[in-house]
């Protein structure tokens, strides 16, 4: 791989330490501000919203702009909404400055994606995405367990004063280590920008990804607080136990990566089968401490092993179907994972304030997850489909 996807790299793990830290957090947000469990889990959600607005308008603007600068300017935005979040006095200015990281993870990712690819010959492609992606996985295995440790220790503005630390990081990493010079698409015009939203194609895809990766967070979201009040392990433990969850995904990342490298589809209907199964064992691992480890090690390995496949194959379909506008289907497809986290956080802050309460969110996150499952097995025959006719007319 080359030397520059280490830059990338270190960048995904700030944003990935910002985005997720909040999950260890939220019992500690909630007593300290005063709201509900379930408003706080807002907070989750109004960051994904952030995302899956802000990625793609913001890549369509930006476009004409040089790749280089335009990562060391998100990355600023990103130092300046944690400093934000670290400094709020109130719930509100708190989500304020959420939605500012939001917008700079968004256009990362999307923008990130492009240039991960191009670095590599073609079968490398989904192998150069996940290496991106590992940043923000290894920032689950590392800077999410300890910045829960610091926010339940020195407070959660701590947490964010540390992760403004780490954009700094991060945007020197990005100058020294990334070239001046990187190839980009041709920005797209508005009309095709439009057409990429009107491809059948292309949403079916977002829709596989809002739904396969976004039905973890059903459960993941309220995560702590399952282990606290469901499971019964002390809030000293969570921390700890978010370190085997996060070990597991980094796994399932790099593995995820590899074989989605020859069929992308393939591999996701395989992932998401097991991700949908083994949520809803979580139903009834969840009571016991031995089984809820055994369970969160399975679900962790399967909650991102299928990105880098969701995003190669968007990708791919972008190039066959919307040429013109890669990096807008690129973005968009960012912004079905962060709509897939607000809703599952959403649903599950209403199945935790409903009767069926927290022990219920992981089974309601499986149906979403089987949902996607089932898109994609549509979508594999249409490619099916595409592939015959196309034989036929030659």
């Amino acid at each position: 791989m080359p030397f520059a996807l280490f830059a990338l790299t270190i960048a995904a793990y700030a944003i990935g330490t910002t985005e997720f830290v909040i999950v260890g957090l939220l019992p500690t947000v909630a007593r300290d501000l005063g709201i509900t469990l379930p408003l706080a889990g807002l907070i989750v959600s109004v960051y994904a919203l952030g995302v899956t607005f802000g990625a793609p308008i913001i890549t369509a603007l930006t476009g004409h702009v040089s790749r280089k600068p335009l990562l060391l300017g998100l990355m600023a935005l990103f130092v300046v909404g944690n400093s934000a979040a670290a400094l709020s006095p109130s719930y509100e200015l708190l989500l304020v400055a959420r939605v500012l990281s939001a917008f700079a993870h968004g256009v990362f990712f999307s923008v990130g994606s492009t240039i991960a690819a191009d670095l590599v010959p073609e079968n490398r492609r989904a192998s150069a995405i996940a290496m991106m992606f590992m940043g923000l996985t290894v920032a689950i295995v590392t800077g999410v367990p300890l910045g829960t440790f610091i926010g339940q220790t020195f407070g959660w503005r701590a947490t964010f004063w540390a992760v403004a630390a780490l954009g700094v990081v991060a945007f020197a990493g990005i100058t020294w280590l990334l070239p001046s010079k990187l190839s980009r698409a041709e920005p797209a015009g508005l009309m095709e920008q439009i057409r990429v939203l009107g491809s059948g194609r292309l949403l079916l895809v977002f829709a596989m990804t809002a739904l396969g990766y976004g039905g973890t967070f059903v459960t993941f979201t309220y995560l702590a607080s399952i282990l606290e009040q469901v499971t019964g392990f002390a809030p000293s433990s969570v921390s700890l136990i978010l370190v085997l969850y996060g070990a597991a995904i980094a796994a399932g990342n790099l593995v995820g990566g590899r074989v989605a490298d020859k069929n992308p589809v393939r591999a996701l209907i395989g992932l998401f089968a097991l991700q949908a199964a083994v949520l809803f064992l979580f139903t009834f691992t969840a009571v016991s401490p031995g089984w809820t480890l055994v369970t969160l090690a399975a679900l962790g390995f399967l909650s991102f092993a299928n990105v880098p496949g969701l995003q190669l194959y968007v990708v791919e379909l972008a190039k066959r179907h919307r040429p013109g506008a890669v990096d807008v289907a690129s973005a968009l497809n960012i912004a079905a994972f962060n709509l897939g986290i607000a809703f599952g956080a959403w649903v599950g802050g209403l199945v935790v304030a409903s009767p069926l309460g927290l022990g219920a969110t992981p089974w309601v996150g499986a149906i979403l997850v089987a949902v996607a499952l089932l898109l994609t097995m549509w979508s594999s025959t249409l490619d099916r489909q595409g592939a015959t006719a196309a034989c036929q007319l030659a």
